[in-house]
């Protein structure tokens, strides 16, 4: 129970959390000495039942736990694979990343459903197994992967194991090993007291140590202000996962604790207020759900002391996200590098939903909770342990997608319109403004997609494969991340630059009952070179007729634009000033829509994308192998004018 004296802190904070509106919402409520007081201590913190309590694992989702059992018991003869230093060293050589995560990922995830599998048989058939497990990954020269290794010469793809710093994967690893000490500690003592002692020492010096006395690039905003991304979050949960199982030393407990709440909130703090996540659905589940796993979890570790983090209206918008960002069952938004068809974490997304008392999000959540839904273990383990107790409640949860008419973040600057509320029936259009600092940035500065049935006309391509020039000073040669295969234009042969300074302007939104609209100017998203004095653009979904884009430019010196646009189906132009489509509908058949522009000012041409880079395999994958870009370039020099397309069903 919380002292009066910490109900009292309670209530003062949810008062002054609705003042601040989240202003280092989470770690300004308690100092240090209060944390302590209100922090469960380790030797009685049970956040989920012993593997002893056969009662409690008897009521665990048998379904669920027969399907860990199953692939535990066909991988149960498993040889830990150590990784070669070669494979470490493809990032550096040829930029190929996944020969070395496979092998890690796999490691842990044979080991999670391992731990769930003896938690549900408790016969002690894997613990030999899970043992092994553990001591390979210990003996790992590093927990992370050599794609967030620094790009220097002193490291070509190799770790330095003198500099232990954290990145994802090495604190996903630290919670695995905590989770593995926390229910089976006292049968690793039986075989040796060594394991135990192994898995504090390896996380004490490669996350532990590095966390409290080094500065990691993840933890604030950057030296040009960007904010940071799902990293903070991520990290964090598993940091205080693991700190709250392992760190038997209370006042260092509490010290990570109350360190992981700051670090936390230079995450939360510049967020934006209408909880627009700006890398997108795809990362959503790492950033505004991360953020949802560290209140969690600081709940069950203090018997609810941070429950006021729930009534932040920040909080509340950056959970309604995920529903507000959807476009049809399959499909999201994907602007910057976020997947058309992220996975939704349903369990995890009703949790969220819950606590912030958002039914709406809860039928969401519940929704893409598949009859018997199955996941082996991956990332943010410890999620499995909250929804194997409650798969009950899940199975008799509402079902349903909120599907709302009209969505604007202001903050991030970013529309979404369909026809009707609540179905995927018609059009639907969504745009979004911003800058080019974006995390997982593209230089897309009002670009645009429309879906007509919940299906794609006009795409954005978002992201392929990652590769060692994704996140390096070649990102933009990657073509994918570049304006010119965006529904954007090419002027006087430039594109869009990256940078903070590029962005929208004069961003207006607007919605009635016929349309919604958003008007904003682009020019500024371009290099001066593009002589661009201003480009304004509106765009608008008129209701079960049609979507408009309008361009209205001028530039310093005439020159000529190509407007493009993209699209997964073949294209055909019917005659001057009429393109055609070849969309397929629900029923699979072809159905075309029609894109009308002014034959007088632009000419067409079409091109099929050759998808034949390492990176274009993640876009196939996505969006199948046919991708078109329309091309339409301005007939002669111009200086001033209008460009108008009509999006329509034929």
């Amino acid at each position: 129970m919380i002292k009066s004296k910490h109900l009292f802190l309670l209530i003062s904070g949810i008062i002054l959390s609705l003042n601040a509106f989240g202003q280092n919402l989470i770690s300004s409520q308690y100092s240090e000495q209060e944390l302590a007081e209100v922090l469960i201590p380790l030797k009685d913190w049970r956040p989920f039942p012993a593997i002893d309590d056969r009662e409690a694992w008897s009521k665990a989702d048998k379904e669920q736990m027969e399907f860990y059992l199953d692939y535990a018991n066909e991988n149960i003869n498993y040889s830990w694979p150590y990784i070669p230093a070669t494979k470490s060293l493809l990032i550096h050589r040829n930029g190929n990343r996944t020969e070395y995560q496979e092998i890690s990922f796999e490691k842990r995830r044979v080991l999670g459903a391992m731990i769930l599998a003896e938690l549900y048989e408790n016969k002690g058939r894997f613990i030999d197994p899970i043992v092994n497990g553990v001591w390979s990954i210990c003996e790992e020269s590093f927990w992370g992967v050599p794609a967030h290794l620094p790009k220097t010469d002193e490291y070509s793809g190799l770790m330095d194991v003198s500099k232990p710093f954290v990145d994802l994967f090495a604190a996903e690893t630290a919670m695995y090993l905590a989770w593995a000490d926390y229910f089976l500690g006292e049968k690793f003592d039986e075989i040796s007291p060594q394991i135990r002692k192994r898995i504090r020492h390896e996380t004490t010096n490669r996350i532990f140590e590095p966390l409290m006395n080094k500065h990691h690039g993840w933890m604030s905003s950057n030296a040009n202000g960007r904010r940071p991304n799902n990293w903070n979050p991520w990290i964090c949960s598993n940091w205080i996962n693991a700190a709250l199982l392992l760190e038997d030393d209370e006042q260092k407990r509490v010290a990570h604790i109350n360190k992981a709440t700051q670090v936390l909130d230079e995450f939360l703090t510049p967020y934006p207020e209408d909880g627009g996540c700006d890398e997108g659905p795809g990362y959503w589940g790492a950033a505004a759900a991360s953020l949802f796993d560290n209140l969690s979890l600081l709940n069950e570790a203090s018997n609810g002391a941070f429950q006021f983090a729930y009534e932040d209206e920040k909080v509340k918008n950056m959970g309604r996200y995920i529903y507000r960002a959807q476009i049809s069952k399959d499909y999201f938004l994907n602007f910057a590098d976020a997947s058309p068809k992220p996975t939704m974490a349903g369990a995890m997304i009703y949790r969220y939903g819950k606590a912030i008392q958002d039914p709406d999000m809860m039928k969401f959540g519940a929704y893409y909770i598949a009859e018997n839904e199955k996941a082996l273990p991956r990332f943010h383990y410890f999620r499995h342990f909250f929804e194997v107790f409650m798969h009950e409640e899940l199975e008799n949860a509402e079902k349903g997608l909120p599907l709302p008419k009209d969505v604007w973040l202001k903050d991030i600057q970013v529309m979404v319109a369909r026809d009707q509320e609540g179905s995927t029936d018609g059009f639907f259009l969504a745009a979004k403004g911003g800058h080019n600092d974006e995390s997982h940035n593209h230089n897309d500065i009002g670009n645009y997609v429309v879906f007509y049935d919940g299906l794609p006309v006009l795409i954005d391509v978002g992201s392929g494969t990652y590769t060692r020039r994704t996140f390096s000073g070649e990102r933009y040669s990657i073509w994918f991340n570049r304006s010119d295969y965006h529904n954007l234009p090419t002027v006087n042969g430039q594109t869009q630059t990256a940078g903070r300074a590029y962005q929208a302007t004069k961003v207006a939104y607007e919605t009635n009952r016929r349309s919604s609209s958003m008007t904003l100017d682009i020019s500024a998203s371009y290099p001066e070179s593009a002589g661009l004095v201003s480009w304004q653009r509106d765009l608008a979904l008129n209701r079960g007729k049609r979507v408009t884009i309008k361009d209205t430019y001028k530039l310093s010196k005439a020159g000529e634009i190509i407007q493009h646009l993209m699209t997964v189906y073949p294209v055909e132009v019917v005659k001057p000033g009429l393109i055609s489509i070849a969309y397929q509908g629900k029923d699979g058949k072809v159905s075309p829509f029609e894109i009308q522009y002014n034959p007088n000012d632009m000419e067409v041409e079409v091109e099929k994308m050759p998808f034949d880079l390492p990176e274009d395999e993640g876009v196939a994958s996505k969006w199948g192998q046919d991708m078109y870009r329309i091309n339409l370039t301005s007939k002669g020099e111009v200086k001033a004018g209008k460009m108008d397309f009509t999006v329509s069903k034929k």
